[in-house]
């Protein structure tokens, strides 16, 4: 295992991700506790010494099972991460009984590392508004030595994460995003990347392989990269593309089984750092990818010509992950941020922004159809 120095720790390279866990029945919220502890005492033996649970994975109960599986282990030998939930609204003015109630669950007296869990376009205004008081709450628990380092996970945009840190910046310690090799043009993550830089503020690394559809690429693309690296297994060049990132410090994994947990394992016995051509390629086929999505460039000429001022560019952009990824979190928050006026369903159709648009892009349509998935 290879490992990474943040201040005074060596963390491993590779850390697991209590998201994904072996499940019963497929019921998510039943973890297969026996397979579970196999896998963590598999990972603790090989060198992994970083995990990362929180609050709401597997219906509440990834801190129980985490804990439990590491609980016989000397506290010292490990670093735990958990997240305080605000992806939830409703938990917002529940800082103090949540942060109890976590410890509990996890039969720990501190956590090694604590997060704001997933700023958001729908929960930036509750995170900075002071009545809530998390900020100065969870700084006073760090104060006190039961949270070692302080940080936050991000699924917004650019200009959600620089609220954020215009904010709290001089007081985060570490950062994780969604970071992979489609993501970052797709998701603006170099952008978020450098803004980070900027903050001297290392980063954590969430959807390596995004959600493992960079895990098995098409015949084509597996034989480009083959060329390269005959030795190289697919899934291990996203890993290699974030090795090449300077300041990525921790790249999660959210295994689900032994197999994929010995595999990443094995990858991460090396840093192998892409080279420029190796780099290229990846980047390269990576466009390929997302290659037939709407080719906004977020100009925004088409907003000041729509009678319902939408904001078109975010809904496009949003449309544009909905499209690739089939449906999950990132649209429902960004729409769950709108009023029900601002979403796709709200266009009446007129083409207005169309003939201002650019890339020629048929909007109407496209909200139109956006609507009709989100219905479904």
């Amino acid at each position: 295992m290879i490992y990474q120095d943040f201040q005074d720790l060596h963390l491993s390279a590779l850390g697991l991700g209590a998201m994904r866990l072996p499940v019963t029945d497929g019921d998510n919220a039943q973890i297969d506790f026996a397979a579970a502890e196999e896998m963590i005492d598999y990972a603790k033996e090989n060198g992994i010494n970083y995990f990362d649970t929180a609050w709401g994975y597997h219906g509440g109960n990834s801190e129980l099972v985490v804990g439990k599986a590491l609980g016989k282990y000397p506290r010292e030998s490990f670093y735990l991460a958990t997240k305080f939930p605000g992806y939830d609204l409703a938990n917002m003015p529940k800082v103090k009984e949540i942060f109890e109630k976590q410890l509990e669950k996890c039969g720990v007296d501190y956590f090694d590392f604590y997060l704001f869990h997933n700023v958001c376009e729908m929960n930036i205004d509750a995170y900075l508004d002071e009545k809530y008081g998390i900020f100065e709450y969870l700084m006073e628990q760090k104060k006190n030595g039961r949270i070692r380092h302080l940080g936050f996970s991000a699924h917004g945009d650019y200009d959600v994460m620089k609220r954020f840190l215009e904010a709290y910046g001089d007081n985060m310690e570490f950062c994780q995003i969604q970071l992979n090799y489609i993501d970052w043009t797709f998701q603006d993550a170099k952008a978020k990347v450098e803004l980070l830089d900027s903050y001297n503020i290392p980063v954590w690394v969430m959807e390596p392989v995004r959600g493992g559809r960079l895990s098995k690429l098409s015949e084509e693309n597996t034989e480009k990269l083959r060329a390269l690296r005959p030795e190289e297994n697919i899934p291990a060049w996203a890993f290699r593309f974030l090795q090449t990132i300077p300041s990525v410090k921790v790249i999660l994994s959210g295994m689900s089984n032994m197999d994929q947990l010995k595999e990443n394992i094995r990858t991460f016995e090396t840093d192998r750092a892409l080279n420029k051509e190796e780099t290229e390629a990846l980047l390269s086929i990576a466009q390929k990818m997302i290659n037939g999505l709407l080719p906004c460039t977020a100009c925004s000429y088409c907003v000041s010509h729509c009678p319902k001022g939408l904001e078109i560019p975010r809904l496009l952009e949003v449309y544009n992950e909905h499209e690739f990824t089939g449906g999950g979190f990132i649209e429902s928050a960004v729409l769950g941020s709108m009023p029900e006026e601002k979403w796709p369903s709200a266009c009446v159709g007129c083409r207005s922004c169309e003939k201002v648009c650019p890339q020629q892009i048929k909007i109407s349509e496209a909200m139109s159809a956006f609507s009709a998935r989100i219905r479904k």
